[in-house]
């Protein structure tokens, strides 16, 4: 038993190890990327030094968190991934290396909160704070490093989530629902949408895998009278078209409706352009995290002019990918405020209401978002809720905090 946690104790050390060289590593490469900003911003060695403190510290409590999480994720799915004979280089590539940032993305305010604590009262307790403010550096002054630090956390975070893990999400999401989850759903039967103003489609069957149908038909109306009817009865998906929406229709029949007239075509087959795709037929879970920004946007302008429910948990989805990067100033400002000052007790105190706070936030968040998805709330004040109500509590904190 003591061979057994010698040998753990010596793989946590090595993984501590690694992920604070990984910290260090990240850290530099950010602060170069965003060196001409800095330069403008005026930097001195002091803010060098407090923004360095601060992302190798994020950086380094992300890699160890995330570390012990694909430890314990790969040990529950081991049976399933040796069941389902999957090559160890998908589980890799597919999966994990999209695991890694996807998770990382989603708890960064909560590591934002902990590291500006963690390293803050370390700040104070080797009285770094109260030779900073000796030297008549303001309290107002000392805030600009951590907030330059937010800030390039939080661009890092919103162009992450916005534009660059949905695509990785997306190898994700098909990797569980075919080697994990074991469920695909690939056939739909009788499909019914308005796919423009006044205009209707409806596939009796679809399958996905071929992308095509039967027994199609398409209404038109105006002024709440039907002026057009196409049936089909067969319906293909163009992939390799270079336009979107591009549709082949075999064994048509359109009738034009002009007052008492009416004017009958057909034909064996016709290109045509409709506003619809496969992907809008087939709704999975998580499917909104799939989505980049412009993608998101899309699709809820389409489903609302479709008069479609349940769009409330991508409306939701819109609107964190831009509250979760500005969570990371208000935090960062609770974190100091909370830390700057040495305690009798040394740093336990601050962490421990540090956390009580980080996991209220996080808390809040999920209560706020299910008013949004289950109580019909706005989806925009339901997720910038926590964001107001911790602003304030920031904005105490700071108040009450010596200048």
């Amino acid at each position: 038993m003591g061979v057994k946690m010698q040998r753990m104790k010596r793989v946590f050390q090595l993984v501590a190890t690694a992920c604070k060289k990984l910290g260090k590593g990240l850290a530099r490469v950010l602060m170069l990327c965003f060196l001409p900003v800095m330069r403008l911003l005026n930097i001195n060695r002091i803010d060098r030094y407090i923004i360095k403190k601060f992302l190798t510290t994020y950086i380094f409590l992300i890699a160890i968190i995330i570390t012990i999480s694909i430890i314990f994720d790969f040990n529950e799915k081991i049976d399933k991934l040796t069941q389902s004979h999957v090559p160890m280089q998908r589980v890799l590539t597919d999966y994990y290396l999209n695991f890694i940032p996807y998770y990382s993305n989603l708890f960064s305010p909560l590591f934002v909160f902990i590291a500006v604590i963690f390293f803050t009262c370390k700040l104070a307790d080797n009285s770094e704070i109260i030779a900073m403010k000796s030297a008549g550096m303001s309290f107002r002054r000392l805030l600009k490093p951590y907030m330059i630090s937010a800030a390039l956390i939080a661009i890092t975070s919103f162009l992450l989530g916005a534009y660059v893990i949905p695509h990785g999400n997306v190898a994700k999401v098909n990797f569980e629902n075919a080697y994990i989850k074991k469920k695909s759903s690939n056939t739909l039967e009788n499909i019914q949408m308005q796919v423009d103003t006044g205009v209707v489609a409806y596939i009796t069957h679809f399958d996905n895998r071929t992308k095509s149908g039967y027994g199609f038909s398409l209404d038109k109306f105006a002024n709440k009278k039907l002026i057009s009817h196409m049936t089909a009865q067969t319906i293909q998906y163009d992939t390799l078209s270079e336009r979107r929406h591009s549709w082949t229709l075999r064994n048509y029949r359109i009738r034009t409706l002009k007052g008492m007239r009416e004017k009958i075509t057909s034909g064996e087959r016709i290109d045509t352009v409709i506003l619809m795709e496969p992907s809008d037929f087939f709704y999975t879970r998580g499917q909104q995290e799939t989505m980049t920004l412009p993608e998101l946007s899309e699709f809820i302008e389409r489903q609302k002019m479709r008069g479609a429910s349940g769009i409330s948990v991508f409306e939701v989805e819109y609107h964190k990918r831009f509250a979760m990067p500005f969570a990371a100033f208000i935090l960062t400002l609770i974190g100091v405020s909370l830390s700057c000052e040495k305690r009798k007790g040394g740093m336990g105190a601050s962490i421990g209401l540090g956390l009580a706070l980080s996991f209220s936030y996080i808390f809040f968040q999920t209560i706020s978002a299910s008013f949004a998805t289950n109580a019909g709330w706005p989806a925009m004040i339901a997720v910038w809720i926590p964001n107001i109500l911790f602003a304030i509590i920031a904005f105490f904190l700071y108040k009450r905090t010596p200048q």
